[in-house]
């Protein structure tokens, strides 16, 4: 069941490539920087020991709402996997069931970019022009 479920979800996901490439970058991107980068950066920043306890804190409280919305996602996936296992599948019903992971999806999309913009909230000015040339001179090697 898992893998048939694992199967759906990249089947969908290669759909999407198509309407994604068509938007070639990340207009986010840009502008906000991942945990990891500022993680790895710790010191070329000055992360002050305050910086440092509120990323450990965000990360810690938005690592539990991902555990609890992935659960939900795989609950809601499963679900829609039944549905389209059937003989003959109920439109509006899979349909239906549909639109709940996608409403699974988006908050875990919502709860990424919430947690990412709380972070570069709490950067300075500095900080952020520094992570932004860490991130050039590192896509540039």
């Amino acid at each position: 069941m898992r893998l048939r479920t694992f199967s759906m979800l990249i089947a969908l996901t290669v759909a999407c490539i198509p309407v994604l490439a068509q938007n070639p970058g990340d207009p986010l991107g840009e502008y906000l920087f991942p945990p990891e980068l500022i993680m790895q950066n710790q010191q070329a920043l000055a992360l002050t020991d305050q910086q440092k306890d509120f990323l450990k804190s965000e990360l810690r409280k938005a690592q539990m709402k991902f555990t609890e919305l992935q659960w939900q996602l795989q609950d809601e996936v499963e679900k829609m996997a039944a549905l389209a296992k059937q003989e003959r599948i109920d439109e509006q019903s899979l349909l239906a069931q549909m639109d709940r992971v996608l409403a699974a999806e988006r908050e875990i999309k919502r709860t990424q970019i919430s947690l990412i913009v709380r972070i570069k909230n709490n950067l300075t000015s500095e900080q952020q022009t520094k992570l932004q040339e860490l991130r050039k001179r590192s896509a540039s090697k």
